[in-house]
């Protein structure tokens, strides 16, 4: 989504400048900068290009009125940070937003035809124009990029002058122009012609997004990270960067980090402990603790001695056990595993302060109605709050199949928060029966599927993947690809009953040996938020009925039979049946960019009617 065009500059109330002297150039939502936008990105403004700045300095350009602090205890724990900020609005009252920096820096000229760098076009200030043919100057449509996160310019001199053996030698040597011209034939990469007026043979740019196009010039990442700046040192890099279209969404891809805010952090009374907690974890007496307290604060504690005992061995219990350290990934399930702990055993009105953000209620129905369809335990989730962070960014592969390694920084130095979003709202937590569950996962066909998609998505992940024994185990088991199917057509379902808009619902999966549940909560900050209609939906009688009609509905496809019949589908094959005729989601709402699918695993196939877990729905 291209920002709005650059708004006039404006002045302040009494008519004196902005406290800042940086051009404005366009707009988003706070929203985008964590999810499209982020640090590391590229943006178009019109017809110019910037990438989006890391966020060194970050602290004192951010105004704390315009980008406040958010706080979820837990998240922070793991992700190794004390609290997390809102990017900076962009509102007409904005005095700062987010900074970018001019890339690609190679520009072409639609009239002269030169390629070159943008200063060296003289263009007038603030202006992209060719300084010669007052054109508007148009930004490379090409990158380079690697798995290690690093961003370069396309090496054209190279391209164009690698028939002549000088590929690997420094650019600009021949002394020579580079021209960039449309044939205008097709719109192929055979139509994009590079020369030079040095004399070399034109060129075009067929063939430049070889996986080993770059290699085979000679060509190695230079470890250039422009969103850092200029006086950032470029790190030293073995790997062959990737040729990628300025648009691609692989050029940049968020590594994205949430949590539900769940008792006893749920209430915000904490929050002004937050720069504390690491201390306060290495005491071990009530006394020492409190001595601690009264030294930060006097005697006006923000919160009760008691209550901070009571946080830090509600902290302690999330702690894991072992004789190596926990990986990032063991931590972040855990963080998980408590919260479908709390969603299971949820908070009566006893436990809720004025301020708790977690309200999660048994239903008021009978809920033995759902017992005959395996479904078992709904909460309705009255009011949550989400909290997701921006933790990191990849290039070229995707977040799912890459280590921590690959993962890009968002700042030359460490710093004590990250880029956050809060989303409030409203959702239903339902579970599997175990019983019904085990018996299910005992057949061998169902198994057997589950195989063929796991292998599928690890063939992707390491085929993605710089160092494929790096890439983490396919989370694709019989009871994932259950429930994550299962949230589909429950969305599916709501969208069409409910009223919500498929890309206003969100789903969260808990799917492991000891988990076997799902919510689907509201998503955004809009209208569409918290407005009693999805909990409505939870009421046993009602949510019987919605997954009776969401499991016949996906009992058949309008491209059936292929569909069902499919041996593979979707990305690399990591789907089975499931297409965008039946089970798909706008990809804001899948914690699994649409893969890891089968909707026979829900109603079964012709053949065998009885592989589907609510087979008996359909014998109703």
């Amino acid at each position: 989504m291209t920002p709005p065009p650059a708004r006039r500059r404006r002045s302040g109330a009494d008519g004196s400048s902005p406290a800042h002297n940086l051009p404005r150039r366009g707009a988003i939502r706070r929203a985008q900068a964590i999810t499209t936008y982020g640090v590391g990105s590229l943006i178009a403004v019109d017809h110019e290009s910037f990438v989006v700045s890391g966020l060194d300095g970050a602290d004192e350009q951010w105004r704390i009125d315009e980008a406040p602090r958010i706080y979820e205890r837990r998240l922070a724990r793991i992700l190794g940070v004390e609290h997390f900020r809102l990017p900076p609005a962009s509102d007409e009252s904005s005095k700062d937003g987010l900074r970018v920096r001019r890339f690609p820096l190679m520009h072409s000229c639609p009239d002269c035809n030169e390629l070159r760098r943008h200063r060296d076009f003289n263009p007038p200030p603030g202006r992209s124009v060719c300084g010669t043919c007052e054109a508007d100057l148009v930004p490379s449509r090409f990158v380079i990029a690697c798995e290690a996160g690093h961003l370069d310019e396309f090496p054209y001199w190279q391209w164009v002058h690698r028939a002549a053996g000088r590929a690997t030698t420094t650019a600009g040597q021949c002394g020579g122009t580079l021209m960039l011209r449309t044939s205008g034939h097709s719109a192929s990469l055979r139509s994009i012609r590079v020369s030079c007026s040095c004399g070399v043979p034109e060129v075009s740019m067929e063939g430049s997004f070889r996986k080993h196009a770059l290699k085979d010039l000679g060509l190695r990442c230079r470890g250039t990270r422009p969103w850092l700046g200029t006086s950032v040192p470029a790190e030293g890099c073995s790997l062959t960067p990737r040729t990628l279209q300025r648009g691609s969404s692989a050029v940049w891809q968020p590594v994205l980090k949430s949590a539900l805010s769940i008792p006893p952090w749920s209430d915000g009374r904490a929050d002004p402990l937050a720069p504390y907690w690491d201390r306060l974890r290495e005491l071990e007496s009530r006394a020492e603790v409190e001595d601690r307290l009264k030294f930060v604060f006097g005697d006006d504690l923000p919160v009760p001695v008691d209550e901070v005992m009571a946080l830090l061995a509600a902290e302690r219990e999330e702690d894991l056990t072992g004789d190596e350290a926990p990986s990032f990934d063991h931590r972040y399930r855990a963080l998980r595993n408590k919260e479908y702990e709390r969603l299971r055993a949820g908070n009566d009105e006893r436990e809720r302060s004025r301020e708790e953000q977690f309200i999660c209620e048994t239903p008021l129905g009978d809920t033995t109605v759902l017992d005959g369809i395996g479904i078992t335990g709904p909460m309705l989730v009255k009011k949550l709050r989400e909290v997701r962070a921006l933790k990191a960014f990849t290039r070229v592969a995707d977040p799912d199949s890459v280590s921590e390694a690959n993962e890009a920084e968002l700042s030359s130095t460490a710093l004590s928060w990250l880029p956050a979003m809060e989303v409030r709202g409203e959702g239903v937590f339902l579970r599997l029966a175990e019983g019904r569950l085990a018996d299910w996962e005992s057949v061998t066909e169902v198994a057997e599927r589950a195989k063929r998609i796991r292998a599928a998505h690890r063939r992707v992940m390491e085929h993605r993947a710089s160092d494929p024994t790096q890439v983490q185990p396919s989370p694709a088991t019989p009871r994932m690809v259950l429930l994550h199917t299962l949230a589909h057509v429950l969305i599916n379902e709501w969208s069409l009953d409910a009223g919500y808009p498929a890309a206003a619902l969100r789903e969260r999966l808990y799917a492991d040996e000891e988990m076997a549940g799902l919510l689907v909560y509201t998503a955004t900050t809009d209208s569409a938020g918290s407005l009693g209609g999805l909990v409505a939906q939870g009421e046993p009688d009602r949510l019987a009925s919605t997954i009776r009609s969401a499991i016949r509905r996906a009992s058949w496809c309008s491209a059936d039979p292929l569909c069902i019949e499919a041996e593979a589908s979707g990305t690399g094959g990591s789907n089975m049946a499931a297409c965008h005729a039946c089970v798909m989601l706008p990809e804001t709402s899948c914690e699994h960019n649409n893969t890891l699918l089968d909707r026979a695993l829900l109603v079964g196939t012709p053949e065998n009617p009885e592989l589907g877990y609510f087979a008996d729905i359909l014998r109703q």
